[in-house]
């Protein structure tokens, strides 16, 4: 593996010497995001790929860029763990770098927290070809400025990053889903209403007229809150229950399908937003999803900002026209300018993925 590393090293180098754009990939499986880019050399990570370092009693994996996620995933729970986040795979290829790259997160994340939270270390090889460490692989040798968390979501703008150390947490035991009829108004109170109770909500999904919510820790927890809550069960075999929330963890649910895709990140207070489209909410209400035919980014955006939040487009032909992600006020844009000019001065890392 040492070599592969040297290898991505004079690569960098050369394409920095000649001002030549890279693209980094590893599975491909979210090309689709952020804005579209000029075609550029690709600097595949595949190849970069395995555990580093495992051990379940510490709730620490340090693995490659090039790892794919289903193998990290099996080997957690073979040990009874998960990446608490729920990243979404997206397709087979999903790599543990395109996951950090990326920042995304699945339904659990509203109670768990996302990837950058997680993050405890990383590697990167930066703009100068250097190999660079960050962080640990404890929580407190986390010091000084947070590189590694800072990394998550760049989608590889500041450098490869070639190795993650990722903290991990026990799967619950025990899991369980309720559903309810009810508006979007009363859904959204209701949700509020709860998250300031102690009950052990780990996800939830108003679409359609019917809030669904999973419940997850001990036996004793989840019996509990099914008591306190009501509604109806999702029926079926636990199985059936996953299933549905791996739906949309993985973007495979019905509504996910055909249109534009906006996802609109708010206060989870924010009232009911009016826009023409279906929509589906999540995260108790922070993050709201809109699917149009035809949009206007401007309005969209405008009614996020009115409200505290923001609006990215996340999946749609209008990407290069709009921009995939909200404009930045004046002062954080310089602060993302300098970032870059440290990290990748000669700009040669995926030139224009992000703004």
């Amino acid at each position: 593996m040492q070599a592969i590393a040297e290898q991505f090293q004079e690569t960098i180098r050369a394409a920095s010497a000649a001002r030549a754009p890279l693209t980094i990939r590893g599975g491909g499986s979210k090309d689709w995001y952020g804005n579209g880019a000029a075609s550029t050399t690709v600097l595949d990570t595949r190849a970069y790929t395995g555990i580093v370092a495992y051990e379940p009693t510490e709730l620490v994996i340090t693995a490659r860029c090039g790892t794919p996620l289903a193998e990290i995933e099996a080997l957690l729970a073979r040990h009874g763990q998960m990446l608490a986040f729920e990243p979404p795979r997206f397709g087979s290829g999903s790599t543990i770098g395109g996951v950090v790259a990326t920042a995304l997160s699945g339904p659990r994340r509203a109670s768990a927290g996302a990837v950058r939270d997680f993050m405890l270390g990383a590697r990167l090889i930066d703009g100068h070809g250097e190999h660079l460490r960050f962080g640990g692989q404890v929580m407190k040798n986390v010091a000084g400025y947070d590189v590694a968390r800072l990394l998550a979501g760049s989608l590889g703008t500041l450098g490869l990053i070639t190795e993650v150390s990722i903290k991990v947490l026990p799967l619950p035991l025990r899991e369980a889903s309720l559903r309810f009829e009810l508006g979007e108004i009363e859904a959204l109170a209701r949700l509020n209403e709860w998250a300031g109770q102690p009950l052990p909500i780990s996800a939830s999904c108003w679409h359609d007229g019917v809030l669904s919510v999973r419940l997850s820790g001990a036996e004793a927890a989840v019996t509990a809150a099914q008591r306190k809550l009501g509604g109806a069960a999702f029926g079926g075999a636990a199985r059936d229950d996953a299933s549905f929330w791996t739906s949309l963890r993985d973007q495979s649910h019905a509504y996910f399908d055909g249109g534009d895709l906006w996802r609109l990140s708010v206060p989870p207070a924010a009232s009911a937003i009016i826009l023409k489209g279906e929509q589906l909410i999540e995260w108790g209400g922070a993050q709201r999803w809109f699917k149009a035919a035809a949009a206007d980014a401007q309005k969209i955006r405008g009614i996020a900002a009115a409200v505290g939040g923001h609006a990215t487009l996340f999946r749609g032909t209008a990407a290069s026209a709009a921009g995939a992600f909200h404009p930045l006020a004046p002062a954080l844009h310089k602060i993302h300018q300098r970032l870059r000019a440290q990290f990748d001065p000669s700009g040669i890392f995926n030139p224009g993925r992000m703004y």
